[in-house]
């Protein structure tokens, strides 16, 4: 049987280095020229036979996650408007749009240090399957212990602040900051269980009793659009400057979502098989850990690689430019 033509890093570079369309007919036609350059259907069957799980990315990012730092885990809508008939295409709640859109939701697993994002796993929601993303959430975490992971926080939105997570991370023996809804019931003063915006609720944290669950201390912070927001740690000695140092860790996962989606290509997989659309989302991340990678060694920007990658092509081009008017034409 001949070898693969076709590999993984072959589909990640191009996705590293196409400036926008991404697809195995793109990526057969970027080939330098040489024997056995993969074709189309090289780079199609790659897609179709790699497995769908996040081993391949967890072997690359194990030997760079260092010891503590912080576990952010948050989900982001690939977005697929037009999409009827492509594999794991749902309807789900949109951050970005504030609304419910057409698209792939990818849950991820961050580890941060404040300065590297390194994505160690991630799921795709199924939307034709009983598993909820409070499911892979607890699943990612599970996952993360088996590991040998221990970070020093994890840090996750509202959304995944049900109890059940919450005592999911305390079993595993980490802590947690998250944010909470206003209406979340908690005992401030032995007197019964209230909303949490209705009880007296200091910036710089106030022990209470979180329904079902236990102590926590709950801060409440003046959000940005001049309504008021509420965080819940179970580090009864977590002051206001640890759980703002925390808050900025955890929005490094919007910054990686907003890598991901801008420079690896993750939403741009045209193909209509579920099981393509997953091998793709897991090179495109695999791509983003070289780009950063490459960053925090070089301190060159994620824009600034894809860039001058483009920038080199140009000037390859201007040496010897292809598309010009016969001479008499342009005398």
């Amino acid at each position: 049987m001949n070898p693969p033509r076709a590999s993984a890093e072959d589909y990640i570079q191009h996705l590293i280095a196409s400036p926008k369309a991404v697809s195995a007919t793109q990526a057969a036609l970027a080939q330098p020229h040489r024997p056995n350059a993969p074709a189309h259907d090289a780079f199609t069957r790659l897609l179709r036979r790699l497995e769908p799980d996040a081993e391949a990315l967890w072997a690359e990012v194990r030997p760079l996650v260092r010891p503590g730092g912080a576990l952010v885990l948050d989900d982001s809508v690939l977005d697929k408007p037009f999409a009827r008939h492509v594999g794991l295409v749902g309807r789900w709640w949109s951050g970005r749009h504030r609304r419910v859109v057409r698209g792939i939701d990818l849950l991820t697993l961050l580890w941060t240090d404040g300065t590297s994002l390194l994505p160690c796993d991630y799921r795709l929601a199924d939307p034709a399957s009983k598993e909820t993303r409070n499911d892979h959430f607890r699943a990612l975490l599970a996952a993360a212990k088996a590991r040998g992971l221990a970070p020093a926080c994890v840090l996750f939105d509202t959304w995944y602040s049900g109890l059940d997570n919450l005592k999911a991370v305390r079993a595993l023996g980490w802590r947690f900051l998250t944010r909470v809804r206003c209406n979340r019931r908690v005992n401030p003063d032995r007197t019964g269980n209230r909303a949490i915006e209705s009880c007296d609720i200091a910036a710089t944290g106030t022990v209470v009793h979180l329904e079902g669950f236990g102590l926590v201390k709950a801060f409440r912070i003046a959000a940005g659009d001049g309504g008021t927001e509420h965080w819940v740690s179970d580090d009864l000695e977590l002051g206001e400057s640890g759980r703002a140092d925390q808050a900025a860790l955890a929005w490094k996962v919007e910054v990686y979502h907003r890598g991901l989606k801008q420079h690896c290509g993750v939403d741009r997989c045209q193909a209509r098989l579920g099981r393509v659309q997953a091998a793709h989302v897991g090179l495109a991340i695999r791509a983003f850990v070289r780009l950063e990678w490459h960053r925090v060694r070089s301190g060159v920007s994620w824009f600034a690689a894809k860039t001058g990658i483009v920038r080199e092509s140009i000037r390859a081009y201007l040496a010897d430019p292809v598309y010009t008017l016969p001479k008499m034409a342009t005398a």
